[in-house]
């Protein structure tokens, strides 16, 4: 359970940063045309992309981690990108927690045996 919850989390920052780039490139154009709050499109673009770079980091770890650290870390960056990444990014978020709370989840203790 703990490498699917991974494969999610990967999967879920990749198209993150799908739509991180879909929410700048529509900033770009609200600031080419003087729109009000371009600014914050593009602040909400770029907050979606690190926190969508920072999944795929953490789920790409989960997989192969023994801890439960990498899925909680996972599953705060889900949470944070949904918080500052805007919309669009937010909906591929959601999938990320999933992966997060799996990942978390999913991960046993290792035993230690002393001889």
């Amino acid at each position: 359970m703990q490498k699917a919850g991974g494969i999610i989390g990967l999967i879920a920052g990749i198209f993150g940063i799908i739509a991180a780039i879909v929410t700048l490139m529509v900033g770009g154009l609200g600031s080419a045309f003087k729109a009000e709050n371009a600014s914050l499109a593009i602040g909400l673009g770029w907050g979606g992309m690190l926190f969508s770079f920072l999944c795929i980091i953490f789920g790409a770890v989960a997989m192969s981690s023994g801890s439960k650290t990498p899925g909680a870390l996972l599953t705060l960056c889900a949470i944070a990108g949904a918080i500052l990444g805007g919309t669009f990014v937010a909906v591929f978020m959601v999938l990320a927690l999933v992966g997060g709370i799996l990942a978390t989840i999913g991960a046993k203790k290792k035993i230690v045996t002393t001889t």
